[in-house]
């Protein structure tokens, strides 16, 4: 069971984020449905472009901050057997973000902020929007620091020993959530927020577009390492088995650290304000972070035959069979590797320079965008919910029979939702637009595509409120919860000693810092350097 004095923080964190999925859940079912063409009394630019916006903050921002603080706090409680550093600490950073949150959602909802998730100027947001944003972001800071002084801590108190893995790789979450958000943040508190208040006549979009490529793709491995984490230190333990290995897992967190945030040029392909150098250097980078992937999947797949062997399977696959399928953690990692496989794929089309020009601004991106989050990513959230709800409310989950059709659901409603997506993108069907309305023999082949993806995202919605309904009724389940002894992976090779740099985060941080300043530092620079695009020198 999870301490009394971290149990609180950590529900109030994953009720924060899963309250606002569901919400934005709803607001995606309107999409597909407006932007079909099927339902004309649904049509609105005004309505349509302000739920993309709330959608994509919700389910960008706040589920996955939310979700991340929370169970980064979960892992250190219980990985290490002691409080977190500092608890009034992380309480502020929870109600900050919380204050910010609710500042954006205002903006959002009233129609003052449809700028979309990117929010990239010429759009313009209320001032209220951008500081809610800041806020929000400044809140997770205290989470990040958090995460390492847990660490530290717990180092000092055991000199020599290795950090427990689920630790370590909240660690490594914290120091990439904090260089991440620090793009974002320049961008708002320096050009947006000025502009928005008045104090700026204008501001440089190119740096405006070059300082939010700095978090835009990095974010994706915020979102993406809990869900890393609970695949490599909760699911094999809950099959059955052992950690394949400690020592890959560590070096596939300390990858996606070092290569996941300095690439993101690759968004900016087709824009003007970067060199074609730059924007090699950044797609070399994006290759390379398909390693950690592919580590991932075959340290976590090795893991899951072990156990599947251990329970009596035999023969070349009669392992996959022996898996306990029923375990929603378990069931949530076997669909996430699968759908990581398929949207991985679209990612390497993505990074790809020259193919990257033919689904640019497609609904290619955003099929791609929502297998690789809410596919990969958020089937996993649902199955940590599911495994450690137990452990915080003390009662047993109210039916493992509903998470499980919660989890297919979610699973197939994401496949039916985003490969029509994919096919519509290849037709080249654009994205970030209300409605399709052309004349042409094209639009007519579209229409099966545009029924599937309402389909999609009716099943989808239905399984978002499935999981709300399964969390809230074990609240009030009969009974105790049976838990007990350790819950995360013992390694399959004992784990005697690791060399610092596996160890720890300092030099990764000096390490990404350098390699930032190598990818990003003229590009930024030279927004001071010349005149562009209208901007003085100097003129930020």
């Amino acid at each position: 069971m999870v301490n009394s004095e971290t149990r609180g923080l950590v529900l109030a964190h994953f009720w924060v984020a899963f309250l606002a999925f569901v919400a934005a859940a709803l607001l995606g079912l309107y999409q597909v449905a407006e932007r079909s063409g099927l339902f004309p009394a649904l049509e609105s630019n005004v309505l349509y472009f302000g739920s993309v916006s709330t959608h994509g903050v919700l389910m960008g921002f706040v589920l996955t901050t939310f979700f991340a603080m929370g169970f980064g706090y979960y892992c250190a409680s219980q990985s290490l057997g002691r409080p977190i550093w500092n608890r009034g600490m992380a309480w502020f950073g929870f109600w900050l973000s919380l204050v910010g949150t609710a500042m954006a959602a205002v903006a959002l909802l009233s129609g003052q902020a449809s700028v979309l998730y990117t929010f990239y100027p010429p759009l313009q947001a209320s001032p209220l929007f951008y500081l809610g944003a800041t806020l929000l972001v400044v809140g997770s800071w205290f989470w990040c620091l958090e995460m390492v002084m847990t660490m530290r801590a717990w180092k000092r108190d055991n000199p020599g020993k290795p950090v427990p893995l689920a630790m370590f790789g909240n660690a490594v979450n914290g120091t990439l959530w904090f260089v991440t958000s620090l793009g974002v943040a320049l961008e708002v508190l320096f050009q947006l927020l000025p502009w928005s208040l008045g104090l700026k006549e204008t501001v440089d979009v190119g740096l405006a577009r070059t300082l939010f490529s700095w978090t835009l793709h990095a974010i994706v491995y915020f979102w993406l390492l809990p869900a890393y984490i609970a695949l490599y230190t909760l699911v094999p333990k809950a099959a059955g088995g052992r950690l394949f290995s400690d020592e890959m897992a560590r070096i596939a967190f300390i990858m996606l650290l070092v290569f996941g945030i300095p690439i993101g040029f690759h968004h900016l392909y087709m824009d003007p304000f970067q060199a074609a150098g730059w924007k090699f250097l950044h797609m070399t980078g994006t290759f390379m972070v398909a390693v950690p992937s592919f580590l991932t999947a075959f340290t976590v797949t090795a893991s899951l035959e072990l156990a599947g062997r251990l329970r009596g399977g035999k023969g070349l696959f009669g392992w996959i069979a022996a898996l306990p399928w029923t375990n929603p953690i378990v069931l949530a990692g076997i669909l996430s590797l699968l759908l990581l496989s398929v949207g991985g794929f679209g990612g390497i089309i993505n990074a790809s320079y020259s193919m990257n020009s033919l689904v640019h601004n497609t609904q290619w991106v955003t099929g791609h965008f929502h297998l690789i989050f809410a596919g990969t990513s958020v089937i996993m959230y649902f199955g940590i919910a599911y495994y450690v709800w137990p452990r915080l409310t003390g009662k047993p989950l109210f039916s493992e029979r509903l998470a499980r059709v919660q989890l297919w659901s979610w699973a197939i409603g994401m496949v039916v939702l985003t490969f029509p997506w994919h096919a519509l993108g290849l037709q080249g069907q654009p994205r970030r637009i209300s409605a399709t309305p052309y004349d042409s023999p094209l639009v007519a082949t579209w229409q099966l595509n545009e029924i599937l993806m309402i389909v999609g995202g009716i099943i989808l919605f239905i399984s978002a409120v499935l999981l709300i309904v399964n969390l809230a009724a074990s609240h009030g389940a009969q009974g105790a919860a049976e838990v007990s002894g350790s819950e995360f992976a013992e390694p399959a090779q004992p784990l005697l000693r690791l060399p610092g740099a596996l160890n720890g985060v300092g030099f990764w941080f000096v390490v990404v810092a350098v390699y930032m300043i190598v990818s990003y530092g003229y590009p930024i620079a030279q927004f001071f350097l010349m005149e562009t695009y209208g901007a003085f020198p100097w003129s930020i």
